[in-house]
């Protein structure tokens, strides 16, 4: 039986010896990894992402070219508030316990492992190249969107109102508690966000936000309504779509912020921002739609496409709760603050044009 690979959260950790133990345990016992390079990738705003491009000894095995590594985010603040939040603990065990169970494309996990304390981790992934990322700030076409509608019911349908995800304890879940907590947060970043982004947003973004701020917690303590695997943060920038050369049409990546959730805050958030507003004006309805018949075609009853246009605009301010409170507790970036300027603006024309400030409790 092949080692374990003891655990790492450095690059510097990162060794031919390391690596050997780690495809050993899949399935790859002879490959013997003599030399790697390694490439920043992604743009993570709590996680460092690496290409690992590997050479192999002549007279061994010959594994994969190259890998995928994740780890903690080399910047404190941003390193400290995904410890505080339990985000490390909660992709490891997202690879471990659910990815299997759920339709949805992810990379295949080669290894996964987490300290007690969820301060060290380390996530080893197929690479996934030619696949390109998407780009929140840019936004997609009409047929990425599909494509992501496709995947998020293949990630609610399997496990939908499954009683077993409340016995995982590690799965954030909301509840009466993280409702008034969540209040208590938006309103300590607001007066940062309204500081940092008072002149790249229109002054009617800034007044939602503040009027938003006083509902919040009314907002997040509706409980109503059906339960799955949710991702939490389903937007451009965590998927992989395949290009002109081939590759998997779409992988989703980033499960740091999944949750025993409602299915519609995906869908929601997702549209809200992915695509421009027009655009989305024009299509949402159609896809929405389509999201349900893959639903409906995945088993899920009892859920009419009724109540999916009523729980989209309910959770229409998932991605405003993001953009303002996101942007306030990691690292400080042009692209990061660009990116959380387009949500905020995106979503708050998303929330206008469903009128969902006049049905919060």
């Amino acid at each position: 039986m092949p080692q374990p690979a003891p655990l790492i959260s450095r690059q510097d950790e990162i060794t031919p010896t390391w690596l050997s133990a780690v495809l050993a345990r899949n399935g790859h016992p002879d490959a013997i990894v003599e030399g790697l390079t390694a490439e920043s990738i992604g743009t993570g705003q709590v996680g460092e992402n690496l290409r690992l491009t590997l050479a192999y000894a002549a007279s061994g095995e010959q594994g994969p070219a190259s890998l995928v590594a994740k780890l903690p985010s080399p910047n404190e603040v941003s390193r400290s508030t995904a410890v505080a939040q339990g985000i490390y603990q909660r992709e490891v065990y997202f690879y471990v316990q659910i990815a299997q169970t759920v339709g949805i494309r992810t990379p295949r996990c080669w290894h996964a492992d987490v300290s007690s304390e969820g301060d060290r981790f380390v996530l080893i992934f197929e690479d996934m190249a030619p696949a390109l990322p998407g780009d929140q700030i840019l936004g997609c076409s009409t047929d990425q969107a599909a494509l992501a509608m496709g995947e998020a019911a293949r990630l609610h349908a399997p496990r939908w109102n499954d009683p077993a995800l409340g016995d995982l304890a590690w799965l954030s879940r909301p509840s009466p508690e993280s409702a008034a907590l969540l209040q208590v947060v938006y309103q300590g970043v607001l007066p940062g966000f309204e500081a940092r982004f008072a002149e790249r947003l229109p002054g009617s973004v800034i007044d939602l936000a503040r009027r938003f701020g006083q509902r919040i917690g009314a907002w997040a303590a509706d409980l109503s309504g059906p339960r799955a695997v949710s991702h939490g943060d389903f937007r451009l920038d965590n998927m992989l779509f395949g290009d002109k050369d081939g590759g998997t049409s779409l992988a989703v990546v980033d499960w740091q912020t999944c949750s025993h959730g409602h299915p519609a805050s995906d869908v929601a958030y997702f549209l809200g921002a992915g695509l421009l507003p027009e655009a989305r004006r024009q299509e949402e309805g159609k896809l929405l739609a389509l999201y349900h018949e893959e639903l409906l075609a995945l088993g899920v009853s009892g859920y009419g496409l009724e109540s999916l246009h009523a729980d989209y605009r309910r959770f229409s301010f998932s991605g405003f709760v993001m953009a303002v409170v996101a942007s306030q507790i990691v690292e400080i970036s042009e692209r990061g603050d660009a990116m959380f300027a387009a949500m905020a603006t995106r979503h708050a024309e998303q929330i206008a044009d469903l009128g969902a400030e006049a049905a919060l409790p």
